[in-house]
C-alpha cells in the first residue's frame, strides 16, 4: 500500500463519486482509478461496489477506512516529529481540557509555554473527559487535561500534576451553608445535581456515597451552580469550578472532609518524543 493511494481511497470513501474525489484531489478522474484498483489489488480484496455513477463501500472498504485513518494520522505525526527542532520546539499541538480546567487552569500553562516557544502553534478543544480521552487515543489530541484517574491503557502516559479540594455546594441561606466542613454522614438525605454518568464530577460523586441522592443531570457548571443557587439540590464540585460563584455569593461552598481530586495529564505515548509535546508535558507539570 502507499500513502498516496491511502489517501485517494479516503477521500473516495467520503464522497462516493469520482468526479468529486478527482476534482478535490487535484487528479484526472482515470488517476483516481487507477490508485483504487492498484490498491485493490494489492490488498486482493475490492473496496467498492460500483452501479451507476455511485460508489458504495464494500464490508472490505469499511474495513479499510479506519486503518487508512490510522496510518495516515501515523505518517503525518512522523513528518512533525523528523522535522521538529529539539531546541526550538515548532508545529501543531492539540489541547483538550474539561470546561473548568480551560477557564481556571490551562490559561496559565499556555500563557508561559507560547513565551517560550513561539514557534508552535496551539489548538484547544473543550469537552468531556470521555470525548477527551477518546480524542487523544485517536491522535486528534496531543495531551488532555481532566479531573480524575485516568483509563488504564497502554497507549497512554497520565501524570498527576495537582489536586483539588471537593467543595459541597449549596444556596447561600441553606441550613449546611454555614459549616466549616462536611462529611459524607452529614449530607445523607440531602437532594444533589450533577453531570451525567460517566462524567469525572459525577464519579466523585458516587465514590463519596452521595450518587444515589441525585435528583438532576445537567451538563455543564455553571448550570449546576445555577440550579443549586435556586434551590433544587446541592453539588459537589472541584474548589475552582465554584470559586467564583462563590465570591460573588450566589453560592456557599464548604469543604467535604478528606476528599480530593486528581488534576491529570493524559497523552499519547507515541507522541512525547516529539519536542512540542514534550515541552508541553514540562509546562504544564510545572504550572
Amino acid at each position: 500500500m502507499e500513502f498516496r493511494q491511502l489517501r485517494t481511497f479516503r477521500v473516495v470513501a467520503r464522497t462516493l463519486n469520482l468526479t468529486r474525489a478527482a476534482a478535490e484531489l487535484h487528479y484526472a478522474q482515470s488517476s483516481v482509478t487507477e490508485q483504487i484498483q492498484a490498491l485493490e489489488a494489492d490488498l486482493e480484496a475490492p473496496l467498492f461496489e460500483r452501479g451507476g455513477r455511485r460508489l458504495r463501500l464494500t464490508a472490505a472498504g469499511q474495513r479499510l477506512v479506519s486503518y487508512a485513518d490510522q496510518l495516515l494520522s501515523l505518517a503525518e505525526e512522523a513528518r512533525a516529529a523528523v522535522r521538529e527542532d529539539a531546541e526550538e520546539p515548532s508545529g501543531d499541538l492539540a489541547v483538550g481540557a474539561l470546561e473548568t480546567l480551560c477557564v481556571h487552569r490551562l490559561p496559565g500553562v499556555l500563557s508561559s509555554y507560547r513565551a517560550r516557544w513561539p514557534r508552535v502553534h496551539v489548538s484547544v478543544r473543550e469537552a468531556n473527559r470521555g470525548e477527551l480521552y477518546g480524542a487523544v487515543r485517536r491522535g486528534d489530541l496531543d495531551v488532555s487535561l481532566t479531573f480524575g484517574e485516568p483509563p488504564a491503557d497502554e497507549a497512554l502516559g497520565a501524570a498527576t500534576v495537582d489536586t483539588e479540594r471537593l467543595i459541597v455546594v449549596t444556596p447561600p441561606g441553606h441550613a449546611l451553608a454555614t459549616a466549616s466542613m462536611l462529611t459524607p454522614g452529614e449530607l445523607a438525605g440531602e437532594p444533589f445535581v450533577a453531570t451525567q454518568v460517566g462524567c469525572g464530577f459525577r464519579e466523585m460523586l458516587d465514590r463519596s456515597g452521595l450518587g444515589s441522592s441525585v435528583v438532576a443531570e445537567l451538563g455543564s457548571m455553571a448550570a449546576l451552580c445555577g440550579c443549586v443557587a435556586a434551590g433544587m439540590g446541592l453539588a459537589l464540585l472541584p474548589e475552582s469550578a465554584v470559586r467564583e460563584q462563590h465570591a460573588r455569593g450566589v453560592v456557599a461552598a464548604v469543604p467535604l472532609k478528606d476528599a480530593a481530586a486528581p488534576v491529570t495529564l493524559t497523552w499519547l505515548r507515541r507522541r512525547e518524543s516529539r519536542p512540542a509535546v514534550a515541552a508541553f508535558l514540562a509546562a504544564a507539570g510545572a504550572a
